[in-house]
C-alpha cells in the first residue's frame, strides 16, 4: 500500500495583512503570505540570506482569528497542507500553477511586532490594552478545500 503524507509546518512574518471575504452561508476565507527567511554562510565565506515567499489560505474561525489578529510583520506559525492551484492564463492561453498551503493551525507570535503594526496601521487605540491573540485557531474536518 502506498503511503502518502502531505503536512507542512513553517513560520515567518506576513507581507501583507490578511485579505478576508466571507461567501455565502457566512463562511469565511484569509489569504496572506508569509517571508520565510534563511541565512547562510556561501562559499564565499560571507553571510547571505535568501527569503522565500509562501502564499496561504485559510477557511471558517481560523480565517476570522487571522483577519482580527495578524497584521503585515507580524510572525506566525502555521501547520497545514499543500495544494497545487492550476489555470489558464487569459493573456498568453498557457496553464499556470502554484502550491500553496491550506492552514488547519495558526499560532500567533511576537506580540510586540503586531502592535506596532496595527500602530502603523492607523489604529487610533495606541495607547489603551490591546486584546490577548489567542494562541492557535483550528479547522474541523469538514472544512472545504478552496
Amino acid at each position: 500500500m502506498p503511503l502518502n503524507a502531505n503536512r507542512v509546518i513553517i513560520a515567518g512574518s506576513l507581507t501583507r495583512d490578511p485579505e478576508v471575504k466571507l461567501l455565502s452561508g457566512d463562511k469565511a476565507v484569509a489569504g496572506f503570505c508569509l517571508a520565510i527567511n534563511r541565512k547562510y554562510r556561501g562559499q564565499d565565506g560571507e553571510m547571505k540570506e535568501d527569503v522565500t515567499f509562501v502564499d496561504i489560505e485559510c477557511w471558517g474561525r481560523t480565517a476570522e482569528l487571522a483577519g482580527q489578529y495578524l497584521t503585515k510583520g507580524r510572525n506566525c506559525y502555521i501547520e497545514g497542507r499543500l495544494k497545487l492551484e492550476s489555470w489558464e492564463d487569459k493573456q498568453t492561453g498557457g496553464k499556470r500553477s502554484k502550491l500553496k498551503i491550506l492552514a488547519d493551525q495558526i499560532q500567533f507570535i511576537g506580540d510586540a511586532k503586531g502592535r506596532e503594526a496595527d500602530q502603523r496601521h492607523g489604529s487610533d487605540d495606541g495607547n489603551k490594552a490591546q486584546p490577548t491573540a489567542p494562541q492557535s485557531g483550528s479547522l474541523s474536518e469538514d472544512e472545504p478545500p478552496f
